[in-house]
C-alpha cells in the first residue's frame, strides 16, 4: 500500500493506455511519455503495460506502508528516500514505513513512478489509465491527493535481486531544448502555403502555459492557407475543414499549432497539418513550459523506421536487465 501524502500538482496513474475504443471517441491516454514509462516497469520486473504514477512539473509525497521495489524515471525531480537521495533510472528498495518525496522537475516535465507488481487499481475498458475529463480509471478517475491509497499488485519476492539495477547512460534521455521533433506533414497540410508549410518546421516554437494531456499549444509566427471557397459542412475560417478524425500527435492550426497529446479529442473541424511520429510524442511531453520545440519533417518510411528503432532499444533493455544473453 502507498499513502498518498502530497499529490503533486498532476499526478495520475497511467499504463499504456485503453487502445481499441478511438472509434467512439475515446481517447486512449496512458502515459505521456512511453519510453520512461516502459523503462520504469522493466527495472522492477513488471511488463511494460503495468500501471505507474505519472507526474507532471511537481512529484508526490507518499508513505510505503509495505516492502517494495521501485524506479523512477523520466524528468529529474530529485526523488529522495527519507530524506536521502535516491537514483533515477534505476531499481531502488523501499521498506514499510519509508518516505518517498519527489520535487520540482529541474529537467523535462513528467517522472514515473513504478512499483514492483505495478499500481493496483480496476481496468475500465481494459486499462487502469486516467481520463480525467469524463472521471473513469486511475484512482477514482481524477488526479491523486493528499490521503489517497494505492494498493500495490503481487510481485514475486525475487524481484528484490533488481535492486542496485541501472541501465546504460547512453539509454537515459537528453530533454535538452535542441532536440528536434520529427512529424509527417498531412493530413490536410495540403491547405497551407507553401511557404507555411516551411515555416512550421523552419521555425522556433514556444511551449504555452496551455499545454497538458489533452494537447500543446504553442507560440510562433502565423501560418496562412491556401485561400478556397469553404465547402458546405465547413465554417467560415480558413482552418476549417469537414469534419475529420484526429490522430494521436495531430497537430491542428485553429490559430496557433495545437500537437493533441494522449487525452484528446479524437475529431473535428480544424484542419490537421502534420502528425508528431510515435518515437518523439515522449520527447514533445517533456518539454516544459515556455521551452522551444523545432520540428523536422519526415516521411512515414522514416517515422515506422523510429518506432522500430526504439522498441528495439527497449527490449534490448529489458533484456538486459533480466540478464539474457
Amino acid at each position: 500500500m502507498i499513502e498518498i501524502e502530497e499529490g503533486g500538482i498532476a499526478s495520475t496513474v497511467q499504463d499504456l493506455g485503453r487502445t481499441g475504443h478511438y472509434h467512439i471517441g475515446m481517447p486512449p491516454s496512458g502515459a505521456m511519455d512511453r519510453y520512461a514509462h516502459t523503462v520504469a516497469n522493466y527495472l522492477v520486473g513488471n511488463d511494460a503495460d503495468a500501471a505507474t504514477v505519472e507526474m507532471t512539473y511537481q512529484g508526490i509525497t507518499a508513505t510505503f506502508r509495505d516492502d517494495a521495489v521501485i524506479a523512477v524515471t523520466g524528468a529529474d525531480m530529485s526523488p529522495s528516500l527519507n530524506g536521502e537521495p535516491i537514483d533515477t533510472w534505476a531499481t531502488v528498495a523501499v521498506d514499510a514505513g519509508d518516505e518517498l518525496e519527489l520535487a520540482f522537475a529541474t529537467e523535462g516535465a513528467r517522472a514515473y513512478l513504478a512499483v514492483a507488481g505495478g499500481i493496483d487499481v480496476a481496468e475500465v475498458m481494459d486499462s487502469r489509465s486516467t481520463y480525467t475529463l469524463v472521471g473513469i480509471g486511475g484512482h477514482e478517475g481524477r488526479g491523486l491527493e493528499e490521503g489517497d491509497r494505492l494498493s500495490i499488485g503481487d510481485a514475486p519476492a525475487e524481484r528484490r535481486e533488481l535492486v542496485g539495477t541501472r541501465i546504460d547512460n547512453e539509454d537515459v534521455p537528453d530533454y535538452a531544448d535542441e532536440d528536434t521533433v520529427r512529424i509527417v506533414l498531412g493530413l490536410m497540410s495540403h491547405r497551407l502555403t507553401d511557404e507555411a508549410k516551411e515555416t512550421l518546421c523552419d521555425s522556433e516554437w514556444t511551449v504555452s502555459p496551455e499545454a497538458d494531456r489533452v494537447g500543446y499549444r504553442l507560440e510562433g509566427p502565423d501560418l496562412e492557407f491556401e485561400e478556397r471557397e469553404q465547402p458546405f459542412g465547413a465554417g467560415t475560417d480558413p482552418s476549417n475543414v469537414v469534419d475529420l478524425g484526429y490522430p494521436l500527435g495531430s497537430i491542428q492550426v485553429p490559430q496557433k499549432p495545437i500537437v493533441l497529446m494522449q487525452d484528446a479529442v479524437t475529431g473535428g473541424g480544424y484542419a490537421t497539418v502534420g502528425t508528431v511520429i510515435s518515437a518523439d510524442r515522449g520527447l514533445l511531453a517533456q518539454r516544459q513550459t515556455h521551452k522551444t520545440v523545432t520540428f523536422e519533417s519526415v516521411d512515414v518510411d522514416e517515422a515506422i523506421d523510429a518506432r522500430r528503432d526504439q522498441n528495439a532499444r527497449l527490449e534490448e533493455i529489458r533484456a538486459d536487465i533480466e540478464g539474457e544473453e
